[in-house]
């Protein structure tokens, strides 16, 4: 019974995400950790931590296209809500340094002593402790779109100025937090992590539960939004993105259903900006550049918008032609084939690489039906 509501669930792509996923969570971890280095099949660390980075956009683009591509909400400010979960776990690491620090204080991060701050904040109290820090995570981008969820969308703000508006927000957040009153590290953000849960950051067992634990979380982000966007719910959403105001005179409160998906949409990206800290190894303001989240944007289109696997799919792969471009002599011209790359989607695949595959298999089928059932035919006349 479980089982085939399982099956039942989820369509053939979706199960091939899951599974490839999951052979992926197991296989490079225990790849790195017990094969040999000079081993073929051997991934290194530098390769695992790049992919685990690959993997938190992933489950950003999956979270935007929850709401974009199955509410109709551009967002171009998701990238705020990465950031703030990336903060949120830079706090707790910071915490966790301790004495030492470069100025040997065991209560004041090092930026905070380098700017004769005497008292450690009220807002970083609690962050020395991993249960308090993972909430935070999603907490506080759950709670920044809730509330402008609210106030955006209970006044039917809709289109490209609900867009501007997402823009504005994280551009304002960008600012705020280069400053150094803040409290936040300033311009050079949150560096130099020592541990996790009390474990070396740099060690490599560290490191491959790290993309384990990425990996995890992109499986059951992707489970999730399936689940939303396959129940009544998700149909209801669909019907807000294909006509808001008849869904609306239809009897639906449309504000709280797009409330709570947008709710749960920057939760999943904070916790994906949580996990791409310490993979990374610094938080700084830069991740809430509106670049970011348009780029996010660029990401989910090309993978196909309304797909969620073409969401990961596409954020994997724009990240992986973006590293091979910047680290060789084309990297001034990333730029342009990024902006070429969504140009030739737009007009080529609308649709995105998976949007595509799909529409194409299914001319396939009805190709193949039709071949037979001429077939039928002209053999029924025949006898």
């Amino acid at each position: 019974m479980i089982t085939k509501l399982f099956l039942e669930r989820y369509d053939k792509v979706g199960l091939i995400f899951l599974g490839i996923m999951a052979t992926i969570a197991i296989f490079v971890p225990l790849s790195n950790l017990l094969l040999p280095t000079d081993s073929f099949l051997h991934v290194p660390t530098y390769v695992m931590s790049l992919i685990g980075k690959y993997l938190c956009y992933a489950i950003l683009a999956l979270s935007l296209d929850l709401v974009w591509g199955y509410c109709g909400i551009l967002s171009l400010g998701h990238g705020a809500f990465f950031a703030l979960g990336g903060y949120a776990m830079g706090m707790y690491l910071m915490r966790q340094i301790g004495a030492r620090g470069v100025y040997g204080n065991p209560d004041l991060p090092d930026f905070m002593v380098f700017l004769n701050w005497k008292v450690l904040p009220w807002f970083w109290y609690g962050f020395d402790m991993f249960p308090f820090a993972l909430l935070m995570m999603a907490l506080v981008p759950g709670l920044l779109a809730f509330l402008f969820g609210w106030l955006a969308f209970r006044s039917r703000v809709t289109g490209v100025y609900l867009s501007i508006i997402t823009q504005a927000m994280t551009y304002a957040l960008l600012l705020a937090f280069f400053r150094n009153d803040m409290g936040f590290g300033g311009n050079n953000g949150l560096t130099d992590f020592k541990d996790i849960l009390g474990f070396s950051i740099q060690a490599q067992g560290t490191r491959a539960a790290l993309f384990f634990a990425t990996a995890l979380l992109l499986i059951l982000s992707y489970v999730l939004a399936r689940w939303m966007v396959t129940t009544a719910f998700g149909k209801v959403l669909i019907a807000v993105r294909d006509a808001e105001s008849r869904t609306r005179f239809l009897g639906y409160r449309v504000e709280h259903f797009k409330l709570l998906v947008f709710t749960v949409s920057a939760a999943m990206a904070g916790l994906a900006g949580a996990l791409y800290v310490p993979q990374v190894g610094i938080i700084n303001p830069s991740e809430f550049s509106p670049a970011n989240s348009i780029e996010a944007v660029i990401w989910v289109a090309v993978g196909g918008r309304g797909t969620l696997v073409g969401a990961a799919l596409g954020a994997v792969v724009v990240n992986f032609l973006k590293t091979w471009f910047t680290t060789g002599f084309l990297a001034p011209y990333w730029l342009f084939m990024l902006g070429g790359l969504f140009i030739f989607v737009t007009l080529a695949m609308p649709k995105g690489i998976v949007g595509t595959l799909q529409d194409w298999s299914a001319r396939r089928r009805e190709r193949a039906t039709y071949t037979e059932k001429s077939a039928q035919k002209i053999a029924e006349q025949g006898e």
